[in-house]
């Protein structure tokens, strides 16, 4: 009997150590679909690719692609994923996210750059963690944090202008809960909705009979920030941006993350997915550390506008 029980743990010692062995020696296959490019996105997938580079080096192969601002072509990137059986993808903003949604209820998926999974996601019973093969990281800023920049700075302004893509749900979302802040401080709103790029400039137009513009975290103003600037700066209209790639482009400040460390703590939950096994559809959704209050000095010198000294000039 004790000879049988020797026998039957050397076994499982055996298993256990080809077991171990070959979680060591697989090589994870991670897509990467991202909706455009511009500053805020590329930061999140630079961020996600060094997490998981640095934790598992060459194991980990990455198939990275840019849908150049194209719903379909989300769709078709994600369908190729799933055809291709990659381990776990990877969605850098919204659109991205609801085709990897569409394409597969099975392959992990964790997005970034997400504003609100709930209504991304079109989930009605908000918990926090999506129950399904989804997870990831927010870069929501407090919104009413952002709210208060506008009354800080511009304490004379009456109307604010509410700029962003109607196609985008995050962006319909953000200006939801900004209007209700500012309309509660007795300030007029005004929404100017552009339903892609070819309305951007002359919505901005429209835009500039208010005081002030605000633009959420919209992905659409962020690959167009420098048309809406060769608007709203000649006519003299300050804007306060949702993440500091849209300020850099047309802003006068903004209330922003590091959207490199947003990507970096998707990649270490990734990680947490792959090799450790983590249930995706119970990973709650993670946001940024920190946020910090930065202006663009070029803009705000040629609006004349004086920030106070907690604010921080962008590099």
């Amino acid at each position: 009997m004790k000879k049988m029980f020797a026998v039957l743990l050397a076994l499982c010692m055996v298993l256990t150590c080809l077991t171990m062995a070959s979680a060591e020696e697989k090589t994870y296959h991670v897509g990467i679909l991202q909706l455009v490019q511009h500053e805020a996105l590329d930061a999140a997938t630079k961020g996600f690719r060094d997490a998981l580079t640095e934790k598992l080096g060459d194991k980990v192969v990455f198939d990275e692609q840019n849908a150049s601002g194209d719903t379909a072509s989300c769709a078709m990137i994600a369908n190729g994923f799933v055809a291709a059986e990659v381990d776990l993808i990877m969605a850098n903003a919204t659109p991205a996210l609801q085709a990897a949604v569409s394409a597969t209820a099975d392959i992990p998926i964790l997005g970034t750059s997400i504003s609100h999974y709930g209504t991304a996601l079109e989930i009605s019973d908000w918990k926090g963690y999506t129950e399904i093969n989804v997870s990831g990281t927010s870069d929501l800023a407090p919104l009413d944090g952002q709210a208060n920049m506008i009354v800080e700075l511009f304490p004379e302004a009456k109307t604010v202008a509410l700029l962003y893509c109607s196609a985008e749900a995050n962006s319909a979302y953000q200006i939801g809960v900004v209007k209700a802040e500012l309309e509660a401080k007795g300030i007029t709103c005004k929404e100017y909705a552009f339903t892609d790029s070819n309305d951007v400039a002359s919505m901005a137009q429209q835009a500039t009979e208010c005081d002030v513009l605000y633009i959420p975290t919209d992905n659409t103003a962020a690959a167009y920030s420098e048309t809406i600037a060769n608007v709203v700066v000649p006519a003299k209209v300050p804007v306060i941006a949702g993440e500091e790639g849209i300020c850099r482009g047309c802003g006068a400040a903004t209330l922003t993350i590091s959207y490199y460390d947003l990507g970096y703590k998707t990649g270490e939950m990734a990680y947490e997915i792959l090799v450790n096994g983590a249930d995706v559809s119970t990973m709650p959704i993670a946001f940024a550390p920190q946020f910090t209050k930065k202006y663009n000095a070029a803009i705000c010198e040629a609006l004349g506008i004086t920030v106070p000294d907690d604010y921080i000039p962008m590099d």
